[in-house]
């Protein structure tokens, strides 16, 4: 197989972009200072900006980066999952994964983007956007698969099962990051398993 190579400004670029991201989490754009991205990377202003239009660009990139990050550990353990069920259920037991190394990262970047970038930063609000509905059309073809292999209630509604999903993860994240209680996340975690279950007649 033919190495690929990466140059020297990508490498950098990259480097950036790892080293900032949990500033920029737990942080967000407004709250995250040139001295913090200096301090993190130890780079300086020059070459940081070298490979970045701005702090606004740096922070879409980190965003971008953390939700490729979500999402490849996601279908990796779908991945692993059998049927369209076993996978649905594989998605909760993955927030389950995550909920330690993703307090310790500052909470969901998808959660902390939306909060602060919804009536300020209109490009980090529509990659948030973008993330959730990924994240949706996802549950959405594992429900529809389950319906087409004769595991799931053929009248059960795809989509608003991911939009219900979708709002216990988040909201659970966003209460359990608040409270310091992992409870919150679990519970939320619970319900989500009991609906698809519900959906497949295993209960």
């Amino acid at each position: 197989m033919k190495e690929t190579l990466i140059s020297k400004s990508e490498r950098t670029r990259q480097f950036i972009i790892e080293k900032t991201a949990p500033v920029f989490n737990k942080k967000g754009v407004a709250g995250t200072s040139l001295s913090d991205l200096t301090r993190a990377t130890g780079l300086t202003k020059g070459s940081i900006y070298g490979n970045f239009k701005n702090k606004d660009d740096l922070a879409q990139a980190v965003f971008q980066y953390s939700i490729d990050n979500l999402t490849r550990f996601m279908a990796r353990q779908i991945e692993k999952a059998g049927t369209p069920v076993e996978k649905l259920l594989a998605v909760a037991d993955a927030y389950r994964k995550l909920y330690h190394p993703m307090i310790s990262y500052g909470g969901c970047p998808i959660l902390n983007t939306a909060a602060e970038a919804d009536d300020t930063h209109k490009a980090l609000s529509n990659l948030a956007v973008e993330a959730i509905n990924q994240l949706q059309a996802v549950l959405i073809d594992l429900v529809n698969q389950g319906k087409n292999d004769g595991q799931i209630d053929p009248d059960a509604d795809a989509d608003r099962f991911a939009r219900i999903a979708m709002a216990l993860v988040e909201g659970g994240l966003m209460l359990s990051k608040l409270t310091g209680s992992r409870n919150y996340l679990m519970s939320a975690l619970d319900q989500l398993e009991d609906k698809i279950r519900e959906m497949a007649d295993m209960t």
